[in-house]
């Protein structure tokens, strides 16, 4: 990962943000709310704007932060979100009104992993960005791939986990040892995955970028 100097000197460099985008960095950051770290979604941002995506799905959609900003940078795409937190669905909604992107994005309340049929009526899409539970990220790929179009690619987040999955000095809190050992698990079974070429990203808390190889 990159070290905190080199960060912060990256984070100078990004040009200022709408108002409204840089309230709702502040609204997350006073209230804990996790968001792609600046440096890595401005990565995925044009990791998209290369790919050109019409339909995306995201899991995990927060309070709206990386959603809205994909469809900024996207004005030509739709993007179906999902969100299970009551109090962050409805921040969300807020948030995609007040930046005027409700057009673009159909934010569906419930778990994940229960929204499948539901979210297919939007699909096929062209690309998927999973950043929500990380110790489900195995089983949101493998039950939302198949919606993905051919040479399509999927993003997953926080795949460096503040730098643990490195480490190799044993990790005190149980919870946070589970979860370190599930996105290792994670890690490998997608590098090794026989249908997605994979990199992994040491931005932001780390990005793996998965594309679909298409036909064999």
């Amino acid at each position: 990962m990159l070290s905190p100097e080199v960060t912060s000197y990256l984070e100078t460099l990004i040009p200022k943000r709408e108002h409204e985008i840089e309230e709702i960095e502040e609204y997350a950051k006073e209230h804990d709310v996790p968001i792609m770290e600046l440096v890595g979604i401005e990565a995925m941002l044009q990791i998209l704007k290369l790919v050109q995506p019409a339909k995306i799905l995201e899991i995990g959609t927060a309070i709206g932060y990386s959603a809205i900003r994909m469809a900024k940078a996207l004005p030509n795409a739709n993007i179906v979100t999902l969100e299970r937190d009551k109090e962050r669905y409805e921040q969300a909604l807020f948030y995609i009104e007040k930046t005027n992107t409700a057009k673009q994005i159909n934010v569906l309340f419930g778990d994940a992993l229960h929204l499948y049929e539901e979210v297919a009526n939007y699909g096929p899409f062209d690309a998927i960005f999973i950043d929500a539970a990380k110790g489900q990220y195995l089983r949101f790929f493998e039950m939302y791939e198949p919606l993905l179009n051919k040479n399509g690619i999927i993003i997953t987040d926080n795949v460096l986990f503040k730098g643990l999955v490195a480490h190799a000095e044993p990790i005190e809190m149980r919870r946070i040892r589970s979860l370190v050992k599930k996105i290792r698990e994670y890690n490998e079974w997608l590098m090794a995955h026989p249908s997605y070429d994979t990199v992994i990203l040491p931005l932001g808390d780390g990005i793996a970028i998965s594309r679909k190889r298409g036909e064999q």
